[in-house]
């Protein structure tokens, strides 16, 4: 670090804190070259040719010169392979056992010496070399991963790997977890390394704060996803490919997975879409299901300062008719910045603020950061250094960063007696009357006057008894957190659904609740990044997000923070929130007339609250995303895969938000079928490309003919808006009430709707066959009227 590095770090965090910053990059670095010592000389391997096989329920171990493959077909046709006598536990990802075996697919002889085995939905070829193609049952190849490649250190250690796989030229790439630059990703190098981006992000920036290594590939041969099982820090080239013109050749796409250590093994699901991710969502775990006042508005600011503020701003809301679900306190509400705290000047009653506004319908929701400052009379740090909670390194004393309160420790989440410990901590939350948490900071971050803004590699972990250290743990960190939480608060509150968001996290986090988009930089490239987001991790299986409404670091335009607001209304967590020091983002802040359009847009939210609902039951049955790519139901049509500015929110609606300065019209790409403008009642005919309307009032929002939505009426009841099917074809909706924040069963209602001698009929489909709907029904279309 140079003389410049030193002002600068002193600078952002203080003359006191900036030395802190950099004595604690001086320890990382000083941990990190006692307790990894360098890899030195490596030697190459590949598995080498194939000796022979074993059959085993499912599929088998093909047995190379210098390697072992063990391959796996479960009954739903999703395929596990792992080298090295990978097996598929233990694993963070893993919602619980391995699925079982299909004991119908068997391992078999094929063609040039190497072996397959053969399902029902999906065919696993084995070259005599160690590569593994996916074929569908029809021999159409999906992917081949290519013989993997391992450098193993002479003097012992961790193996680092790689492994290239092929899939067709037309194929798309789309997941590997929040990634800004998407939601296709194009050519290029993507860091499996959970990190905060010191400050702010916008598109061009990579890694961010949840990284996967979860590829959704689509093509005309189908769709898949690939889950390379590994923790470690690794990275992902991908390449497109591209199709021969004339009697030229097709050059397949390419993805590379490199990790520095780890296990090589992989989970491949094969199907439609929605096949797809419901099969991820049975292998990884069904979806949180947030309450329902959390699929509402809500309103966050990192400086409210005073309950008085907070006060302020909820009767802001009221006062201007606006709705309004909760209210997040940031770390200003704590003492010190301690975490489990209350600023008792600032926040004198907080127990009597949260049951004030809840009477109100406002609930409040806490930040919760993991890392405890490490001080004399800090009880909360008493308590986890005696019980041997904190993370340690190589020596085995504590591991020491710096966070907002000062020197802090970090509890080792992958120790399950720490998460329990952790768990109980809630309970201090719920006694100040909050109603959800979020959890922030947790990839985790250490301030860094220079290098990684994280732990030091070498820091030791429990890892649930297996024992190892923070290149392995780092990524699962926020997941762990947020498993603690979680079960933390269904210990403590058993009656009622925990809502819990968390900045960091991995594969299978949805177990536990959803995410955000972390500090999204204020600017039209930061909007755009925030739909990105969104679909990218909803085809990883976290279904619930949202960005910063207004971005998190500046004052943006009037014009720029009511697209944001827009956009916002449509997702699945709809909060608004900005930095210390940033513009306000109350929507009276920009003016009569952002006013007004904000209004229209919440009035549309509240109006479709029992849709939301709905999709998130379907979201925790299926797997479905809220906030879908617009090729979910046709990936075969290529228009649509190119498609990155629009989404469908559940099959019904199809949502085109305003991503640039200016605009007051802009192109749709429709999917097949008809569709309705839900503004103007205009139809218009897919597939193809229309021009619409997108005015300051608001965006474009089409509906499918036929889709039967669940609205709430004038008066509060529950309203069935259908759109009217075209001539000959038929159309429904899935309907699931809101049964309250417990843990009630919810049963699907489905509608159909047809039209009979131009008259739009509505009923329930049951087992006994239609029924009238027996809630109300408001028809809109044109061909049926009003």
């Amino acid at each position: 670090m140079d003389g410049r590095g030193l002002v600068r770090s002193v600078r952002v965090f203080g003359s006191v804190r900036g030395l802190r910053t950099v004595r604690a990059a001086w320890r990382q670095r000083r941990a990190d070259a006692a307790g990894l010592p360098p890899r030195g000389a490596e030697r190459a391997r590949v598995p080498g040719p194939v000796e022979g096989a074993e059959a085993l329920p499912g599929g088998g171990i093909v047995r190379f010169a210098r390697s072992s493959l063990r391959v796996c077909v479960s009954a739903g046709g999703t395929v596990f392979w792992g080298w090295d006598g990978a097996e598929p536990e233990p694993s963070y990802a893993l919602a619980g056992p391995a699925p079982d075996p299909d004991p119908r697919a068997v391992l078999e002889p094929d063609t040039d010496g190497g072996w397959r085995v053969v399902s029902e939905r999906v065919t696993v070829a084995v070259s005599r070399h160690g590569a593994v193609e996916i074929r569908t049952p029809g021999g159409v190849m999906l992917r081949r991963d290519l013989p993997p490649r391992w450098w193993e250190p002479v003097g012992g250690g961790p193996s680092r790997w790689a492994q290239r796989a092929e899939v067709p030229a037309d194929a798309r790439f789309f997941g590997l977890g929040g990634r800004a630059s998407g939601p296709r990703l194009r050519d290029g190098s993507y860091r499996l390394w959970n990190t905060d981006p010191k400050g702010r992000f916008g598109p061009e920036d990579d890694p961010l704060y949840l990284t996967m290594p979860v590829q959704f590939v689509v093509a005309d041969a189908g769709t898949h996803l690939a889950f390379h099982d590994n923790s470690w820090d690794g990275r992902v080239a991908l390449a497109e490919g591209e199709e021969g013109a004339g009697s030229g050749h097709d050059r397949p796409g390419t993805s590379e997975v490199r990790m520095e250590g780890g296990p090589l093994r992989c989970w491949v699901v094969v199907g439609t879409p929605a096949r797809v991710l419901h099969h991820w969502a049975a292998l990884t775990g069904a979806p949180a299901l947030p309450p329902a006042w959390a699929l509402g508005p809500q309103h966050a600011r990192w400086g409210f300062g005073s309950a008085a503020e907070v006060r302020r701003v909820v009767s802001g809301y009221r006062e201007r008719g606006l709705p309004l679900s909760a209210v997040h306190l940031d770390i200003d509400h704590l003492d010190g910045h301690r975490v489990f705290t209350v600023d008792r000047e600032r926040f004198p009653d907080l127990p009597g603020l949260a049951e004030e506004l809840r009477g109100e319908g406002v609930r409040l929701v806490s930040i919760v950061d993991p890392a405890i400052a490490a001080e004399p009379g800090n009880v909360l740090y008493e308590e986890g250094r005696a019980a041997g909670a904190f993370v340690r390194d190589a020596r085995g004393e504590e591991v020491r960063g710096v966070v907002w309160p000062g020197e802090c420790a970090f509890p080792d989440f992958t120790d399950p007696a720490v998460r329990e410990w952790w768990g109980g901590l809630y309970e201090e939350r719920l006694r100040q009357g909050f109603s959800g948490v979020w959890h922030d900071m947790n990839e985790p971050v250490s301030f860094a006057a220079f290098g990684d803004p994280t732990l030091p590699r070498s820091a030791r972990h429990h890892l649930d008894g297996r024992g190892g250290d923070h290149r392995e743990a780092h990524n699962v960190y926020g997941l762990l957190m947020a498993r603690a939480g979680y079960e933390g608060l269904r210990r403590l509150r058993p009656g009622e659904r925990p809502f819990l968001f968390t900045r960091s996290g991995w594969a299978g986090m949805q177990r536990y609740g959803g995410t955000w988009s972390g500090d999204v930089a204020t600017g039209w490239p930061g909007l755009r990044a925030s739909l990105a987001l969104v679909l990218g991790l909803g085809l990883c299986g976290v279904p619930y997000s949202g960005p910063d409404v207004g971005g998190f670091d500046g004052s943006p335009s009037p014009e720029l923070f009511l697209r944001w607001f827009q956009l916002g209304a449509w997702l699945p967590l709809f909060r608004t929130h900005a930095a210390l020091g940033a513009g306000r983002r109350e929507p009276w802040e920009f003016g009569p007339e952002v006013l007004e359009h904000a209004r229209v847009a919440l009035a549309e939210r509240e109006r479709l609250h029992p849709y939301f609902v709905t999709l998130a039951r379907l979201a925790r049955m299926t797997g479905a995303p809220y906030a879908r790519p617009v090729w979910w139901a046709t990936p075969e049509e290529r228009a649509l895969r190119e498609c990155e500015d629009q989404f469908l929110l559940g099959d019904a609606l199809l949502v085109a938000p305003v991503l640039h300065r200016g605009a007051d019209r802009r192109a749709v790409r429709l999917p097949r079928g008809r569709w309705y403008d839900t503004a103007t009642g205009a139809a218009y005919e897919g597939p193809g490309q229309v021009l619409l309307d997108a005015p300051l009032a608001r965006v474009p929002v089409l509906a499918r003919a036929g889709a039967v939505v669940p609205v709430r009426g004038e008066d509060g009841e529950l309203v069935l808006e259908v759109w009217a099917p075209a001539a000959g074809r038929t159309g429904g909706g899935l309907v699931v009430r809101d049964t309250g924040d417990g843990w009630e069963p919810a049963e699907i209602e489905r509608y159909q709707s047809r039209l009979v001698d131009g008259r739009v009929v509505v009923e329930r489909v049951t087992e006994e066959g239609p029924v009238e709907p027996g809630l109300p029904v408001r028809v809109r279309g044109r061909d049926g009227g009003v």
